[in-house]
């Protein structure tokens, strides 16, 4: 049986992230969703991540097999939501997946759930109990995978810088508020 793990991500694997990022974008374009269709991520955008520390990949049998970030700090795209509200607003201290992508070879493992749940328990090893995400309204792929995962819908947000800004944006809580 292959060992399956996630693993900070090294400047070394930016050629096979790049790689699946692409993979990723192709499948966006065939299901006519746009995202992802405006060069963004980037190989820039990548590295910047792996230089903040906060890139990450899926290994499976010591291949790189998927890629995520996993942003620590609030993000600016998320302070005003619409059709819905955050709950427990207040609360500012949250972890933000962002460009998540699994490998085209590896779909249909069901590894896209395993890497959400490694990425959400990184979270809480870093001392996050809330942990966001959000996608196109029109990528039911994705949609799916965050339900599935335990998030809950919470509004739209709009990111700016984007040539389609709507997204639609969950959060799952990983402990209770009377914790």
């Amino acid at each position: 049986m292959a060992a399956t793990f996630i693993r900070p991500a090294t400047l070394t694997d930016l050629p096979a992230m790049m790689g699946i990022i692409e993979e990723a974008r192709q499948l966006l374009a065939v299901d006519n969703i746009p995202q992802w269709q405006d060069g963004y991520p980037n190989k820039e955008s990548i590295k910047q991540d792996i230089e903040n520390e906060i890139a990450y990949v899926l290994v499976n049998d010591q291949q790189v097999a998927g890629v995520a970030a996993l942003q620590t700090w609030p993000d600016p795209d998320y302070s005003e939501i619409f059709a819905g509200a955050w709950q427990r607003p207040d609360q500012k201290h949250y972890a933000t997946i962002h460009r998540i992508a699994i490998a085209q070879r590896y779909r249909g493992q069901h590894l896209a759930q395993l890497f959400l749940s490694n990425l959400t328990s990184q979270a809480w090893q870093l001392g996050f109990d809330q942990v966001r995400i959000d996608t196109h309204p029109t990528n039911q792929r994705m949609r799916h995978l965050i339900t599935k995962s335990g998030f809950d819908f919470a509004g739209e947000v709009h990111l700016k810088e984007r040539a389609v800004p709507e997204r639609l944006a969950y959060q799952l809580f990983l402990k209770s508020e009377v914790d």
